[in-house]
């Protein structure tokens, strides 16, 4: 077993909700929404369930790799074909099949810090070597400066994410450029983690990395309609790439879920067709939260980093005139004050930033409302 796999935590994930629920906090941690979903998106699966409960083709709906393909072209611009999408038990699947079909063992992986927790284990059980970009508060930006210091001759993959976990950044044009010219000089593939290119805000549209020059054959774009729905718990998710990286990883894929709940499919393919105004409704929405959120932390004297999109409002510790550590706060925060939230510290594998705690926003009113009470009281015991 390999010791560096072996020796991981237990997700932080678990870890704070596990004292939420001990203490009877609000869990602002978590990061799933308790609002938001398409009411008639979940009728439509209840419904396909009436049809076939059997196994699904292994690559995925037609019906589904349809529409996503469909989707692609008409809001991003990218020129696929159904045949280019297989269809995985959630993004985590897709990311997971993606790096035990493309890396060798010894292969040099890159990695932006902070990062969602799957990716380090899962590269190192695909036997890849990891590298990171560490990115700061407050820009969290990526220079080719960077760049350059962390490839080395043996860097096969990229795992990029945009809009950005934890940090809720959406990189600009500028960054992604630097990244395409960085890969395409070096010959690297890049997996490409998209899931949340829906929940945007503030008139940002996301920018599909495989749209850049010479990124499209060497892409593989993931995609969630857990988080495009709001329905995290289906497990529905995708890898879009060319066939010569989309064959190796669909062979991995048949071979750890193989296939996903029909119904569910048939429902998501449904939803991928629905008009702009569902889309547009659900960003104003998970925005009007985040607003809310912010507005009520800033009345508290809470100093915040801006939130471009996913479901995550961020906490500057320092500049709020606390001189914990993030998880010394978040622990006491939920011990002391009834509120829990998510020391991004923990999204490093290696010289962690430790001022910045991340808050879930895409809960109800009255959750919010609470969460604020409380976090303005543990400011008032902890600053």
């Amino acid at each position: 077993m390999n010791p560096l796999y072996a020796a991981l935590p237990t997700t932080v994930f678990t870890r704070m909700s596990a004292l939420a629920a001990e203490h009877g906090a609000v869990n602002l941690g978590q990061g799933f929404p308790d609002f938001g979903w398409p009411e008639e998106v979940v009728a439509r699966a209840a419904e396909a369930l009436s049809g076939s409960n059997q196994y699904a083709p292994m690559p995925g709906l037609a019906t589904l790799r349809s529409a996503v393909a469909d989707r692609y072209r008409a809001e991003q611009g990218l020129d696929l074909v159904p045949e280019q999408v297989t269809v995985t038990s959630g993004a985590t699947e897709a990311l997971a099949a993606a790096l035990f079909a493309l890396i060798t063992p010894g292969d040099e992986v890159l990695m932006f810090q902070p990062l969602y927790d799957a990716y380090l284990p899962l590269v190192l059980r695909a036997g890849g070597i990891p590298r990171y970009v560490r990115l700061a508060p407050p820009g969290w930006r990526i220079t080719a400066e960077a760049l350059d210091e962390a490839f080395t001759p043996r860097t096969r993959l990229v795992l990029f994410n945009n809009p950005h976990n934890p940090s809720a950044r959406m990189f600009d044009a500028e960054e992604l450029a630097h990244l395409a010219r960085a890969c395409v000089a070096r010959d690297a593939i890049v997996l490409s983690d998209e899931v949340w290119e829906e929940v945007t805000f503030d008139g940002r549209r996301h920018i599909p990395l495989a749209s850049l020059p010479g990124m499209r054959e060497r892409t593989v774009k993931v995609g969630s309609a857990g988080k495009i729905f709001s329905l995290t718990g289906w497990k529905v998710g995708w890898a879009v790439a060319p066939a010569p990286l989309l064959s190796p990883l669909t062979k991995a894929h048949q071979f750890l879920t193989f296939s996903t709940p029909p119904n569910l499919q048939a429902a998501v393919a449904w939803g991928l067709g629905m008009g702009a105004a569902y889309f547009d409704e659900m960003r104003a929405r998970f925005a009007e939260a985040r607003d809310f959120l912010a507005d009520g932390l800033r009345q508290a004297g809470f100093a915040l980093l801006a939130s471009e999109g996913t479901y995550f409002l961020s906490l500057d510790l320092a500049a709020s005139g606390i001189a914990l550590g993030d998880e010394a706060f978040c622990e006491r925060a939920v011990r002391e004050a009834g509120v829990a939230a998510i020391p991004v510290s923990s999204f490093y594998a290696e010289a962690p930033v430790t001022n910045v705690v991340r808050l879930c926003f895409a809960k109800r009113r009255d959750t919010l409302e609470a969460g604020i009470e409380r976090l303005a009281a543990a400011r008032r015991l902890l600053a």
